[in-house]
C-alpha cells in the first residue's frame, strides 16, 4: 500500500511529493527533487499502515 506524502524540499523549500511504500517498516534512499532536481535523502518509519517518523535532509547534513 502507497500513500503520497507532502514534505517541504530543504533546497528549494517547495511542497512536494513522494509516494511511500507503507509495506516497509523503515526506509533510507535518496531521490532527487522533482522541481529543483538537487538530491534529497529520505529516512521514513512506518508502523502499522502509519507514518511514524519522516525526514528530508540535503545530501550530507
Amino acid at each position: 500500500m502507497e500513500e503520497e506524502y507532502f514534505y517541504p524540499c530543504p533546497y528549494c523549500f517547495t511542497q512536494v511529493s513522494i509516494l511511500v511504500d507503507k509495506s516497509v517498516a523503515k526506509q533510507e534512499y535518496i531521490e532527487d527533487c522533482e522541481r529543483c532536481c538537487n538530491p534529497v535523502e529520505f529516512r521514513i518509519e512506518v508502523e502499522k499502515d502509519t507514518i511514524t517518523a519522516f525526514s528530508a535532509a540535503p545530501i550530507g547534513q
